[in-house]
């Protein structure tokens, strides 16, 4: 992969992680059309994955901090967490997304390597925009809801979320779509579904990261290709700051369902041209 390629393939995933239109699944099909060698190895796919977590850390920072505060609590005070469960947002937030990690954690570890070898299917990822855009959809038959009107995540919203999340590890299906997009059909406020959304992202990205980085100290990575997974990693977490901000706006709107047409079209061109 050259420099052009990992600038081009981070700027990609930057600008398509947060927005719903599925950044795993245009990494496959931009790959295609810029001729990068096919491989079922994905670590560059988790680096620029890893680059758009930073940037969810840097918007949502306070929300990070608060959450991470109290649930260190909870660890180091036992008696006290029923009280925080009542009590702190932040605590439930905390306790709601490792919950909600489950079910991505799951499928990640047992389906490794048909997941990566999905990876290297761009018709298979032209379908799977296409159901993307389905789902997109079919939120504007949902009565608009406002913030305060919304329904809180609680443990069975939490899980039917996460294992949205996990059916998103298939490249082509949005997470931030399906996960948002699952949030809205249950009751829950599009920005809030947005925030609970991102937040989420970070026990997967994370934990992927993790198991790729030791996967790569343990086997060793060339010198030529450390210079691609770093600049790849810079743009996408300077692009994905600026998708965050962008969707935002968007789900303030409520217009999620702008993106179905954009994933509609891409999956049929897909299926046609590629």
């Amino acid at each position: 992969m050259t420099l052009l390629q990992s600038f081009i393939l981070g700027l990609v995933q930057g600008l398509t992680e947060f927005l719903p239109v599925s950044s795993s699944g245009h990494l496959v099909l931009v790959e295609h059309l810029l001729k990068v060698p096919t491989s079922t190895d994905i670590t560059f796919e988790v680096f620029v994955h890893f680059g758009t977590l930073v940037s969810v850390l840097l918007v949502f920072w306070n929300d990070v901090v608060l959450i991470t505060r109290s649930v260190l609590q909870g660890i180091f005070s036992p008696s006290s967490v029923r009280e925080l469960y009542r009590t702190s947002e932040h605590f439930r937030f905390g306790i709601l997304i490792l919950f909600a990690s489950i079910p991505a954690a799951y499928v990640g570890l047992t389906f490794e390597d048909q997941l990566s070898h999905a990876f290297a299917d761009p018709k298979l990822v032209a379908v799977m925009l296409i159901l993307t855009g389905l789902v997109l959809f079919l939120t504007r038959l949902k009565r608009p809801v406002e913030e305060l009107e919304g329904k809180k995540i609680g443990w069975v919203k939490a899980l039917l979320i996460g294992i949205a999340q996990s059916l998103a590890i298939i490249p082509g299906i949005s997470r931030s779509g399906s996960t948002i997009s699952a949030a809205i059909y249950l009751g829950v406020a599009p920005v809030q579904a947005a925030r609970f959304s991102f937040l989420l992202s970070l026990p997967a990205v994370g934990g992927a990261t993790l198991l790729k980085t030791k996967e790569m100290v343990e086997v060793g990575v060339v010198p030529d290709g450390i210079l691609q997974l770093l600049l790849g990693t810079l743009v996408a977490f300077a692009s994905g700051y600026v998708a965050i901000k962008f969707l935002l706006k968007v789900l303030e709107r409520g217009r999620l369902s702008w993106f179905a047409f954009y994933c509609l079209a891409a999956g049929v061109l897909g299926i046609l041209f590629i």
